[in-house]
């Protein structure tokens, strides 16, 4: 039997571990040339660390994953601790760490692990067809493939979504911008085993330790979409997003470097139930396109990995499979965008009311609420 893996991603290298385990070969295509991941880092919280290790790579999250022992959200203007807590209550209530971990030197790795050579680079999907027994990829290169199955993980821009599906899908934008990069870590902007959040204005600024003595951080700016991107000005348009910020916000920003620092306009897709057709499953962002409010993008593209592993060890019939596959993961996946869009909101101000609620909530809180919200989301995975 043999899968097409198109797209060498977190969610792409994942399914090809997970059809491996069971016996299915696995060609894996990747449309660009060189992989150059959209955002620094990302966290993968203790249900995506799970499913590495579930995929025999779980060595790659100890190598990558940083220090993230406490939490703390600091009013933004002030800096004055809102709350702060340890971590360690969700750990032993899920059996597993989260791991902040830098975006590029985790999908360098999965392929590495994969064997670098066995992926198709430069192999961007022009057209496909499938029958009964096969499915068929057609390259604007003028190659193609056939094999038993596909599994599309090509992404939120997925040339695959909408044969699937049956039409065509638009994002959605999310009403705010997300700069992002890494940057050693320094004390003055916040601890270095922490994850640390300022609030204010329906902004945020956030820190995360990742291995070797970085912080992942980002800045989040509700603005209007489609205006222009200057590196040149980006120091200077962040001091004027946070002016009146408080110090360790201002020290982040100096010490960023804006050759090395990604814009992003945050997008979601409106979830669809439809994520098999035939014998070709859409996987990751394909499927559950979602704003990165709740950290679960990467995670929900590796329980994908998991369960479609899971079918195929149940049954080696590819529709039967693939179905069950569809079913265990369809009501997740919408769950998981509709509480990030949810998160979203509140957090950037879409209702400053609403939003204002949760900093007098944060001011109060002593971690249960934020820990037992964080263990559902864990525990509704795969391998909970």
């Amino acid at each position: 039997m043999k899968a097409l893996i198109i797209g060498a991603g977190i969610g792409g290298m994942s399914a090809a571990a997970a059809l491996k385990q069971q016996g299915i070969e696995c060609d894996v295509f990747e449309a660009v040339k060189e992989i150059k991941p959209v955002g620094a880092a990302l966290s993968i919280w203790s249900n995506g660390v799970k499913c590495m290790n579930h995929l025999g790579m779980g060595h790659i999250m100890d190598s990558l994953g940083g220090p993230m022992h406490n939490l703390a959200y600091h009013d933004g203007l002030t800096g004055a601790v809102m709350t702060q807590f340890s971590l360690s209550p969700l750990v032993e209530a899920v059996g597993e760490r989260p791991c902040p971990v830098s975006r590029a030197d985790l999908q360098s790795q999965m392929i590495d692990w994969w064997g670098r050579e066995k992926v198709q680079f430069g192999k961007r999907i022009e057209k496909l067809e499938q029958s009964e027994t096969s499915v068929t990829a057609y390259f604007t290169d003028g190659s193609s493939a056939t094999g038993d199955f596909m599994v599309a993980a090509d992404g939120t821009h997925s040339s695959v979504r909408a044969h699937v599906i049956g039409y065509q899908t638009e994002r959605r934008y999310a009403d705010y911008v997300n700069w992002n990069g890494l940057v050693n870590i320094d004390e003055n902007i916040a601890p270095g085993n922490q994850w640390t959040t300022f609030v204010g204005e329906g902004k945020r600024v956030s820190v995360m330790p990742i291995a070797d003595g970085r912080f992942y951080f980002f800045f989040d700016v509700p603005l209007p979409k489609g205006l222009d991107e200057d590196r040149t000005t980006l120091v200077d348009d962040l001091k004027g997003y946070f002016k009146g910020w408080a110090k360790p916000v201002q020290v982040l920003i100096d010490s960023i470097d804006p050759e090395v620092t990604n814009r992003i306009e945050i997008h979601d897709i409106e979830p669809f139930d439809t994520l098999v057709k035939g014998n070709i499953a859409l996987l990751g962002d394909s499927a559950h396109s979602t704003t990165p409010d709740i950290g679960q993008g990467g995670c929900s593209a590796l329980e994908d990995a998991v369960v479609l592993g899971q079918c195929f060890a149940e049954t080696k019939d590819i529709q039967t499979a693939l179905k069950d596959y569809e079913e265990k993961r369809r009501f997740r996946v919408k769950d998981l965008v509709l509480k990030a869009r949810k998160r979203c909101d509140v957090t950037h101000g879409k209702n400053m009311q609403e939003t204002q609620a949760w900093y007098d909530e944060l001011r109060v809180e002593k971690g249960d609420n934020i820990i037992a919200g964080l263990r559902t989301t864990i525990v509704g995975g795969p391998l909970a």
